[in-house]
This record gives structure tokens, sequence and C-alpha cells, in this order.
């Protein structure tokens, strides 16, 4: 029973904002493909450097000397967390909300950019390796920032609308503001199975793509 009623709720929330999730999907994508636009605006001596660091890096990989996966777990957890902290803040703050837009924006600028750097550089292989390091933990931490993001803008808008519109709209704000709570530590939660993924599997991915290139 209680199953179907938190069932309930998560579907009744994605059908009230399938317009909100249409767009913020939109805005991250035209993000990730600004980002592997950018690329070409390199010049090629920052080319250069930025792939000898990166050669540094998937040597160091290559070789097993990378960070502990207990410090890597704990960096992109509070990374991540910060950042969802944030956008979660925005959406409480009413005039900071569309700040949201543009978070979403430079993530997917950031995804696009290494995606595309990797794959002007190496071709097939920097897609398979942009494959292994960047997609696993994103399946999770995408949805998520999108749905806290959505949650966040569509709670700014109701708080917006009591303000301005108060003899037409009314809503009880405790159980909704409970909800937002709810809302970003059910985040946390799959923040921390992301970040898990990202110092767990990603690296060991990583390894076996670029030792299979070296050889």
């Amino acid at each position: 029973m209680r199953y179907r009623l938190s069932s309930n709720i998560v579907t009744r929330h994605f059908q009230e904002h399938s317009s909100l999730y249409t767009f913020m999907t939109v805005l991250f994508l035209m993000g990730v493909i600004f980002g592997a636009i950018m690329v070409n605006s390199l010049s090629g001596n920052q080319k250069e450097d930025l792939f000898y660091y990166l050669n540094q890096f998937f040597g160091q990989v290559g070789e097993g000397q990378m960070v502990p996966p207990e410090e890597l777990l704990k960096l992109s957890f509070f990374h991540n967390v910060k950042m969802a902290g944030l956008i979660w803040v925005l959406g409480i703050s009413i005039i900071g909300f569309p700040l949201i837009f543009l978070l979403i924006f430079l993530k997917g600028i950031v995804v696009g950019f290494s995606i595309g750097f990797l794959v002007n550089q190496m071709g097939w292989n920097g897609l398979l390796l942009s494959f292994v390091s960047l997609l696993p933990q994103n399946l999770f931490m995408i949805p998520v920032l999108i749905f806290i993001s959505v949650s966040s803008i569509a709670l700014s808008m109701k708080i917006i609308k009591k303000v301005f519109i108060r003899q037409t709209f009314h809503f009880q704000f405790v159980p909704v503001f409970a909800k937002y709570v709810m809302a970003y530590v059910g985040a946390i939660a799959v923040i921390t199975i992301a970040a898990s993924i990202e110092a767990y599997i990603s690296p060991a991915l990583m390894k076996s793509v670029i030792l299979s290139i070296n050889q």
C-alpha cells in the first residue's frame, strides 16, 4: 500500500511537470552540443596542452596510480551534493531560480566539451573512453539534477503565484516544503550511487580500455 502511494506521488509529479522536464532535458542537450562545438574554437596550442595533461592522467590510470577510491568517492559525493544543494536553495530563494537553467546548461557544456575533446583528439578511442568514463555515473547524475531542478523551479513558481496572486491561488506551504525536503534527500541517495560508480566502476573500465588501446 505504501509502495503504491509513493509510486502514485512520483507518477503524478512527472505528469504535472512534464513540460518542465522536457525543457530541462532539451536545455541540457543544447549545452552538450554547445560544449562539443566549443572544442573547435580552441587553438592548436591549447589542444596540445590539454591533451598533454590528459595523456598524463590516462597514463596514471593505466598504471593504477589514481586517487584512492574512498577519496574519489568523497570528492564526487560532496561536489555533486553541493551542486544539488545550490539548486535546492535557489528554488527557495524565488528570485534565484533562473540560475537553475544556467547551471543545467553549464553541466551540459562540461559533458559535451569532455566528449568532444576526446573524440577530436583520439577519434573512436576517445569516444570509447568518454563512454566508460562519463556515461556510467551520469546515467544517474544527470536525471537526478534535472529532477531536483524541476522540483526547485516548481516550488518557486508556486511561491510566486502565492505572493502575487493571493486571491486565486492557494496551497499549503508546510506539506509542499516537506515534499521538497524529501526530494533533496532522495537526490542525495541517488548521488551516493552515482559517486560510488564514479569511484569504483568507472576507473576500472577506463583502465581496461586504456590498456586495450595501448596494446
